[in-house]
């Protein structure tokens, strides 16, 4: 029970302790709870208190089984559904800001129907015990996000449909009226929305056609703020003609309801109130439509969504940085048991970035801090780089400033206290990752924003946080952290998220896929290092640039000169990576955003890397340095956007209908057997048939009859036809 209470509370939803095997708190002022998990009794049920406080957590309980089997044609999709373990699953929850608590009941009897449960309530969740022994569900499922009116009209429609089944009232609503109405609206709106559809591309038979033709029905309903019974003429006389073959009746309207009821990224009526637009291109997600320059009336033929390639993974010849990084890698590669470039270069570049932390710096005040994240599968030979790293520092007198693993953000922020710079050397940064995704409460003292705030402190004094009964405040003037991670593949691609995409953290990482395991060989000593090696390592742990008693706590760098010509390069770069950026924020592209903001910064900071390397005595930033940097930088952020674009997810549903193509799309005729996705999936049944359901609806799959050696059986093609 502890342990569930840390994860909800880790989601941000706080708990309650509940009697066991009931439903009703264990403390009488359980409405002012801000408990931890320590608190809640070995033996009891947890509730969870809804709304406000738990971030507009609302929970849609289901009374009864007419409610339970019409929930699906009247309550928006959302991947959190949960009930008792035997039992029929009677609970929705969603994410809704300022929904009100309300109750609906059968007015013959008084029987519940469904309840809208938000502020001022708690409700029972899994592992809980039921009353009768039952087991309750754990909320695992990321709850979907819907504006609070419409959620509250879809309960009452519910509602009204369970009573209209009973036979006790007229028939109820149709949902696309339950859209919140828009002002009345005029003719130019309406001949806006008709110019906008007419440059639409039409539904073609195995081309996506539920995804273009629900993106016509929300441009209408939702972008426009149309009337659903308009939005559908105007559907079904200016955009089915074109649709090849064309839509029924039934079928659009199943459109015109679904752009009324599901959640939208953009404002109510966002095409209406704003100037000439572009009209949206084959994409369902509405928060990547791009509000362009031009009219309806010239963009006849709107262009083809971009498709992010794949730059694939670092090309070998980026490996090569001459000097003193080219020397260690090519010792690491002779004596590493199974030698692999992307993991010696990755141990060298982090030792030449540790080395000449704060003792150089560019032009503009950038420093060497370094943050790399080697992707490698067990066995890769990921300890020897970093034994070689540990020993050259041991040797030169330096093994204070090596660290390995993370154990606080506060460790990281005593050990720089103690030395002033280090060299972390992480095997275990899968862990480290996952706190972006975990940490909702963005808390400064998190182990990715510690390592945020000292990345961006480099030249700056970093302040450490005051202990229990200390007088005096501490400072770092000009922290230095390098940091050399590992983490494999696998674990590193499921993490991903557009929050870790988008978090400052990950944005500064340089991410190597350092590929297979190479070749074995006899392995050598990682002690015994050449001369020259350790003579320039040396070098720079006795190099002081500036002069006075003070310089171990207020060091003064030396500013590494750039040539002209480099100059000119490093311009070039920075008015290209600008472009990229503002093209991305004109889309709404956050991650993209994100990831080009960095990209400048990123080069010249390895190019400064490449000139310490190239000549230790005397650096100098030259033009070689910046045109190796610029590709580095440039191939590091499509690479980032390319991993966004296949497996980052809006949500964890979302992360399973992304799951369930690549699964098809692994296979040599992207068809698989029902048994067989079913079992890949590791889902329950109503869980893998929401996806399905969802997935077909958008046209993404179809369902078709595969023959085998013994019967048929039924499973799914990837790209069906609508």
């Amino acid at each position: 029970m502890r342990e569930q209470v840390t994860i909800y509370r880790q989601r941000g939803w706080y708990c309650v302790p509940l009697r066991p095997r009931s439903k009703s708190p264990a403390r009488r002022d359980w409405t002012n709870l801000r408990l931890n998990p320590e608190v809640f009794p070995d033996q009891g049920n947890i509730g969870i208190i809804l709304g406000e406080p738990s971030g507009w957590l609302v929970d849609v309980d289901l009374d009864c089984d007419e409610a339970i089997e019409l929930a699906d044609q009247y309550l928006p999709p959302t991947p959190a559904i949960t009930g008792r373990l035997t039992a029929l699953r009677s609970h929705r929850w969603y994410i809704a800001i300022g929904a009100t608590t309300e109750k609906h009941s059968d007015p013959t009897d008084g029987s519940m129907i469904v309840e809208l449960r938000s502020t001022g309530t708690q409700t029972v969740v899994g592992p809980s015990i039921h009353p009768d022994g039952e087991t309750y569900e754990t909320l695992d499922g990321e709850p979907a996000p819907v504006p609070s009116l419409m959620l509250a009209a879809c309960v009452k429609a519910l509602a009204e449909a369970v009573i209209h089944r009973r036979g006790t009232a007229k028939p109820p609503q149709q949902i696309a009226t339950l859209l919140p109405q828009s002002p009345r609206v005029g003719n130019d709106v309406e001949s806006r929305a008709i110019a906008y559809l007419d440059a639409m591309p039409p539904a073609i038979a195995g081309s996506g056609g539920h995804s273009q033709t629900y993106a016509a029905a929300t441009a209408l309903v939702h972008g426009f703020g149309l009337d659903p019974a308009e939005s559908l003429a105007i559907l079904t006389n200016h955009y089915n003609p074109r649709c090849n073959p064309p839509w029924s009746d039934k079928e659009l309207q199943h459109k015109v309801n679904q752009a009324a009821t599901k959640p939208h990224d953009r404002p109510f009526g966002w095409l209406r109130d704003v100037g000439p637009i572009e009209p949206i291109v084959n994409d369902v997600d509405l928060s990547q439509f791009m509000v362009g320059k031009r009219s309806p009336e010239v963009a006849s033929s709107p262009p083809p969504v971009d498709t992010t390639p794949d730059p694939g993974q670092l090309p070998e010849r980026l490996f090569n940085v001459p000097g003193f990084v080219r020397r260690v890698m090519d010792f690491t590669l002779a004596n590493a048991p199974y030698p692999n470039i992307g993991l010696a270069f990755c141990g060298a570049m982090a030792l030449q970035s540790f080395l000449a932390g704060r003792k150089v710096c560019t032009s503009g005040d950038l420093r060497t801090n370094l943050y790399l994240l080697a992707l490698a599968s067990s066995g890769t030979g990921k300890e020897f780089p970093r034994k070689v790293n540990s020993q050259i520092l041991f040797q030169i007198g330096m093994s204070a400033s090596i660290g390995d693993k993370f154990a606080s953000g506060e460790g990281i922020q005593d050990a720089l206290v103690r030395t002033g710079r280090m060299l972390f050397q992480n095997d275990e940064m899968d862990g480290v990752l996952r706190q972006i995704n975990l940490d909702r409460e963005n808390s400064r003292e998190s182990i990715p924003n510690i390592l945020l705030t000292l990345y961006t402190s480099a030249g700056d004094v970093y302040p450490i946080r005051v202990k229990a009964n200390q007088k005096e405040a501490i400072h770092v003037d000009q922290p230095h952290l390098t940091l050399f991670g590992t983490a494999t593949p696998q674990y590193f691609y499921e993490s991903l998220s557009k929050r870790m995409l988008t978090n400052g953290f990950f944005a500064r990482l340089n991410i190597i896929d350092v590929g297979k395991r190479g070749s074995g060989q006899s392995p050598g000593s990682a002690r015994d290092l050449p001369e020259d090696i350790l003579d320039i390592a040396k070098w720079w742990a006795d190099f002081e640039p500036g002069s006075g008693n003070f310089l171990n706590f207020h060091p003064k760098p030396l500013v590494v000169q750039t040539t002209p010509d480099a100059a000119e390069a490093i311009d070039h770069l920075r008015l290209m990576t600008e472009r990229e950026y503002n093209a991305a924020e004109e889309a709404l592209d956050e991650v993209a955003r994100t990831a080009w903001s960095r990209t400048c910064e990123h080069a010249k900071k390895l190019a400064l890397i490449y000139a310490c390397s190239e000549n230790h005595i005397e650096p100098l930033i030259g033009l070689p340095a910046v045109e190796w940097a610029t590709e580095f930088a440039m191939h590091q952020t499509r690479r980032q956007l390319y991993l966004a674009s296949v497996h980052v997810a809006e949500n964890p549903f979302h992360a399973e209908c992304l799951k369930f193509l690549k699964k098809l799309g692994e296979q040599p005729t992207r068809t698989m057997q029902r048994r067989q996705l079913m079992r890949a999936m590791k889902l329950k049944a109503a869980d893998f048939d929401q996806i399905v359901l969802t997935l077909r609806e958008q046209g993404e799959i179809e369902t078709v009859v595969i023959e085998t050696a013994t019967k048929s059986a039924q499973g799914y093609r990837l790209g069906g036809s609508q």
